[in-house]
């Protein structure tokens, strides 16, 4: 065992003795020691419960002949972040979750680690921590919130953001928006859609870095809990077995991930987060392989905020593994899985177990939503290296669209214009040095793109951005822009007034000006360096574009 690096032998007296000021006795210092790496914090709702959750882990440890170590990771929530400052810091949150784990579980040399996060950046810091120590380790994801429910309607998050859009425009008095903030959120847990924070669980699962069932098993339900003993149970065996997370996954197992990415209409951020991820695991994953597979895998499930379901409805509906069913033979089933099986051996438990998925929630392959999958990678002049839209979120009237652009250097001035009636319909706004280098941080946009639904523009305005997406937008907002306008890209030449093409079904994003004057704006363009300081600043210096995965070196 690698604990024993720390406790065994004569020279090792030292360090049992430091041990045993824990109160561990001489009977547990020759059991496997287990990292339960718990990112439980009191001001994230998607994490306020993990402590119960680690709790179950701690107990199916010692059930299973270990002994359990918890410690945790920072978090960041990124709707309180959302619209202010507070969230630069939330993508680079993902590595200094990843670094912080690999700092305490090759310190103390744990011979395996249950990891439990939730919320956006959590999971992936948590996933590519796996990746990089690769010792045995098994995921068990916090769990989605109930919807809200307030005057006859079903509420989450993004009701609320898309309710200021719909007060300023009066649509909607003060007392009703009071009611409804009071309802939207009603617990702990992710937020009830298909947001990025329940998009990487699903990720995880279908990985199959978490047992069957973990990504849609609701925050409140006692299926958590078990689901959570019956993680710590199985990391004793995976330490036995030495089954890593890198004799796991495979670049097959990130294709199954990415298909059901495709199916279930996953947030755009996945195409941030999956390349990290096997980065981290030494496989090299690309936005033409999200694109290749979008186009051959359909969406299926029309969750929130693309369509009406949550996860709750997804859930009891058979969740990922019914996703994986539904697509049959795309799927690769002899990917190996925490719980020590085959995808295709899970599969047939599952079918027997639940032999009749709710086809009301999940829809067949030769009746899907979308014949294509939820995300489409679109590239242009624009866009040399690439830029992402979640299409399954994306009206009809919206797949192709061409307008004069609207151009700002920050998410706030961008906010600032549609809120004061500046945006029109027709209009593209270009939200530019929101990048991973320029913002820093690249931060998310949903406070622009939930005013212009609020304010009835989702079906005439589209947004394009060096920055990102919250996993709950909804409409032609197109993010990842690559390269990002501080590295010099083309995002940073577009002036007010250009007419931008957006074609989606072609996979086009254009600036329609010709070659010859951007290369002239081009010999006095010198991109905007916002000021900063501390860990952001480091950050800039280190961090790669989007279509890179951002992620730091």
């Amino acid at each position: 065992m690698r604990s024993d690096n720390a406790k065994e032998g004569l020279e090792r007296a030292a360090n049992r003795s430091l041990l045993k000021a824990l109160g561990l006795t001489d009977s547990e210092l020759k059991k496997p020691f287990i990292a339960v790496v718990n990112s439980k914090n009191e001001i994230v709702p998607g994490h306020i419960h993990l402590d119960k959750i680690g709790e179950a882990v701690k107990a199916g440890i010692r059930n299973a002949g270990g002994v359990p170590f918890e410690f945790q990771t920072i978090g960041v929530c990124d709707g309180i972040a959302m619209g202010h400052d507070g969230m630069r810091y939330s993508l680079p949150s993902r590595e200094l979750i990843q670094d912080t784990i690999e700092v305490m579980v090759r310190a103390h040399q744990f011979d395996g680690m249950v990891l439990i996060p939730s919320c956006d950046k959590v999971v992936p810091g948590h996933l590519m921590a796996a990746g990089e120590l690769d010792i045995p380790a098994i995921v068990i994801t916090g769990g989605p919130m109930q919807p809200g429910f307030a005057d006859d309607t079903d509420l989450d998050l993004i009701s609320m953001f898309e309710f200021v859009g719909a007060a300023k425009n009066g649509e909607i008095t003060d007392e009703k928006l009071k009611m409804m903030e009071n309802n939207a959120c009603p617990g702990c847990g992710s937020c009830s859609g298909m947001f990025t924070a329940n998009t990487m669980a699903c990720m995880t699962e279908a990985l199959g870095l978490s047992l069957p069932g973990c990504a849609t098993s609701p925050a409140v339900d006692a299926s958590k809990i078990r689901l959570a003993k019956e993680s710590g149970e199985r990391i004793v065996e995976m330490v036995k077995e030495n089954l890593t997370p890198r004799r796991i996954v495979t670049k097959n197992s990130f294709e199954n991930a990415v298909m059901t990415d495709m199916a279930i209409g996953g947030s755009s951020n996945t195409a941030l987060h999956l390349p990290a991820v096997a980065n981290a695991f030494n496989i090299e994953l690309t936005l033409d392989d999200f694109d290749r597979l979008s186009k051959s895998t359909p969406h299926i499930v029309s969750l929130r905020p693309a369509g009406s379901w949550f996860m709750t409805d997804f859930d009891r509906a058979g969740g990922i593994y019914a996703i994986l069913d539904r697509l049959g033979s795309r799927v690769m089933k002899e990917e190996m899985t925490a719980n020590g099986k085959t995808v295709g051996e899970n599969l047939k438990e599952m079918v027997l177990i639940n032999p009749k998925f709710n086809q009301k929630v999940i829809q067949t392959v030769e009746n899907p939503v979308h014949k294509e999958g939820g995300i489409a990678i679109l590239k242009g002049n624009l866009a040399p290296d690439g830029s992402v839209v979640k299409q399954a979120a994306v009206s009809e009237k919206m797949m192709k669209h061409i307008g004069p652009a609207r151009v700002y250097d920050s998410e706030e001035d961008a906010m600032s214009a549609i809120m004061n009636g500046k945006v029109k319909a027709g209009d593209v706004v270009v939200i530019r040095y929101e990048g991973p280098r320029g913002g820093p941080g690249m931060r998310e946009m949903l406070s622009p793109t939930a005013a212009i639904a609020g304010l009835g523009l989702i079906e005439s305005v589209a947004l394009v951005t060096d920055g990102r997406f919250s996993g709950g937008t909804r409409g032609p907002c197109i993010g990842h822009v690559s390269p990002e306008a501080s590295e010099g890209g083309p995002i940073g030449l577009v002036e007010d007034g250009d007419m931008i093409e957006i074609d989606i079904p072609n996979r086009k994003l254009n600036v329609m000006v010709n070659d010859n004057i951007l290369e002239e704006r081009r010999k006095s363009f010198k991109p905007i360096e916002k000021p900063v300081d501390g860990y952001l600043k480091k950050y800039r210096r280190t961090v790669r574009s989007a279509n890179h995965g951002a992620i730091v070196e």
